[in-house]
């Protein structure tokens, strides 16, 4: 089965993750943040506060995936692309977009921390027995919503889901392969131009 890195396309402004969705199968198959299996339960950090916390990508992480076509294959990010995805996400301020189950936009969910995992035994998600390897993008979710609360409470909502674009990194490849050998036609062009 083919396995697709996702990548950040440095010259589309629209690469990267503009929101994050509160899910009951997240895709990174970790509970708060779980397609369906080796679930990780979602973690209210504080019922009172009304926190959440989980990962929302897993570097190298396989993820399932069928397109339209009815084909099958996996997707993953790597440790690189988790890292400057974590940071587009703030520096685009998107930490107020939210969604619930990629559907319908959110008011009163806010990220209010963001990190990223650089020691699996001294890290704070370890503190809320999460177990996830270095590199995972670590969220804190503020809920200041009652029926997204009450779903949580309800185990309606397991997880987190990232909603965003991303490039093929073969496709990619390819495109550039395009473009350099089209810049070579052009100097060719304008070598015989000069001649």
């Amino acid at each position: 089965m083919r396995i697709v890195e996702l990548i950040i396309d440095e010259k589309d402004e629209m690469s990267g993750i503009d929101a994050v969705s509160v899910v009951h199968s997240p895709a990174m198959e970790e509970n708060f943040i779980a397609l369906n299996k080796h679930e990780v339960e979602l973690k209210k950090i504080d019922e009172e506060k009304r926190i959440l916390m989980g990962a929302a990508l897993i570097p190298n992480k396989q993820i399932y995936r069928v397109n339209e076509k009815k084909e099958e294959y996996y997707i993953y990010f790597s440790e690189q692309t988790v890292r400057k995805a974590s940071e587009l996400f703030l520096m685009r301020s998107n930490q107020n977009n939210a969604t619930y189950e990629h559907k319908d936009k959110l008011q009163g969910l806010s990220v209010v921390e963001s990190w990223i995992i650089e020691d699996e035994k001294q890290d704070k998600s370890k503190k809320y027995g999460f177990d996830l390897p270095v590199g995972t993008w670590m969220i804190s979710m503020k809920v200041n919503n009652d029926e997204v609360w009450n779903d949580v409470k309800e185990g309606k909502v397991k997880g987190f889901s990232i909603e965003g674009y991303f490039a093929d990194k073969y496709e990619m490849s390819l495109l550039n392969e395009d473009e350099i050998l089209i810049e070579k036609i052009k100097e060719i062009i304008r070598n015989g131009e000069a001649s």
